[in-house]
């Protein structure tokens, strides 16, 4: 399915180069002439916001550390340095710190639109599994990166997710005297940590290439779920989706640009302009927003082992979502009784988000466990039951059907048996 490039070089210097390392055809192939289903929407647009994010964040990321000290005893004022003496540096940190959210905004989206249209499905399991493993790497490099400012919040939220890992039988204690680098959170974990997110960003741009290079093998997903049958049903990447995908990113940087010049420090929490404290512990610690959802299904388990492996499950049972699901249709859009459980499982998440701002007591606990048992159930029970409960309406013949019908009902020579390749 990956596009094959109809570029010929004209110039002498295009031909050499083209004969011994064909650089553009293979660009013009993946950007420009691929072949792309002619049915995508806006939802499809938050790869390419997601790329365009990324490359901020290494950008911003690599200023930042120009100026910045790793160092328990300097890390804090590097940063108030930054925002006061640098250049433009306090833009520079509200660029990369709102930017961490702008990120997380974007591939919540992109993961929640994979699971309705069933982009997990055969054969783009691959690049849904290395989807995954960059939502995994972005989240360390999340953590890390939070840590860094070495506010209240900073030191606390180390101090509590590192020492998680003790639960962990046998080498619990190894990996947490491992991670910092000592007896305590201190100097040798500021400077892991400092490390460790300069290093992972670059990680998730080279997992990034692979999730292209995955998806362009086996071609895009699209709204129906059917795959392109004729040259009708697609269209080449460029111009159509270019000009979309900048629309979209103009759309989203305002949002971004909102964030970044009126309201910076709206997702952030004001303890961590408070220099980091060993002996002071704030009243209630919480991690980022992004990390709200699976904190709360980390304290709705009793137990301190049950609630890590409750934690990490919540992200690992991602990786057989695609096995999971026993339906023969791809696309929610065909699946009504999927679509209702969707929603509700849409729902489950916010809520665990806002229980995870949330003080663990109270009601606060019971709902997150009902929740936290819905979340795992959504995955392990629905998915697989709805494949043999479900009736799914008839899917169209081809994307060309389906677009040039689309708003008149069912279209006509609907194919009367599910397409899943």
């Amino acid at each position: 399915m990956a596009g094959h490039s109809n570029y010929v070089p004209q110039s002498a210097a295009a031909k050499w180069l083209e004969s011994r390392l064909p650089v553009i055809s293979l660009m013009r192939g993946s950007f420009v002439d691929f072949p792309t289903p002619k049915n995508l929407n806006y939802w499809w647009t938050f790869g390419g916001i997601l790329f365009f994010v990324l490359i901020a964040q290494i950008i911003t990321g690599i200023v930042l550390v120009m100026h910045y000290t790793p160092s328990t005893t300097a890390a804090f004022d590097s940063v108030e340095h930054i925002m006061r003496d640098v250049n433009f540096g306090w833009m520079l940190r509200y660029l990369h710190a709102n930017g961490a959210s702008m990120f997380f905004i974007a591939v919540y989206i992109h993961i929640f639109r994979g699971l309705y249209y069933g982009s997990y499905k055969a054969p783009r399991e691959i690049s849904w599994i290395l989807g995954v493993i960059i939502f995994l790497i972005m989240m360390g490099t999340g953590f890390m990166g939070y840590v860094l400012p070495w506010g209240q919040m900073s030191f606390w939220g180390a101090t509590v997710i590192t020492n998680l890992f003790s639960a962990i039988p046998l080498v619990g204690e190894e990996i947490r005297t491992w991670l910092w680098g000592g007896f305590a959170v201190d100097n040798p974990t500021l400077n892991r940590f400092f490390s460790l997110h300069y290093l992972l960003p670059f990680m998730i741009f080279g997992v990034v290439i692979l999730h292209v290079w995955a998806f362009h093998t086996t071609g895009n997903n699209n709204p129906s779920g059917v795959q392109p049958k004729t040259q009708q049903d697609t269209v080449p990447f460029h111009p159509y989706y270019t000009i979309k995908d900048l629309f979209a990113i103009v759309v989203f940087m305002i949002l971004f640009a909102w964030f970044v010049f009126y309201v910076p420090n709206y997702m952030g929490h004001p303890d961590n302009y408070i220099e980091a404290n060993p002996l002071v512990t704030p009243a209630h610690i919480v991690p980022e927003w992004y990390f709200l959802p699976f904190y709360a299904i980390l304290r709705a388990v009793p137990d301190k082992l049950g609630g890590v492996v409750a934690m990490f499950g919540a992200i690992a049972v991602l990786f057989v979502v695609p096995w999971l699901d026993t339906s023969k249709v791809r696309s929610g859009t065909y699946r009504p009784l999927f679509k209702q459980f969707f929603w509700i499982f849409a729902a489950v998440c916010l809520a665990l988000g806002y229980l995870g701002a949330m003080p663990a007591e109270g009601w606060y606990v019971t709902f997150s466990r009902i929740f936290t048992v819905y979340y795992f159930a959504h995955f392990l029970i629905i998915l697989p039951m709805l494949g043999f409960l479900e009736k799914p309406r008839p899917l169209p013949a081809s994307i060309s059907e389906a677009v040039l019908k689309s708003g008149s009902g069912t279209p006509a020579g609907a194919a009367a048996a599910p397409e899943t390749k």
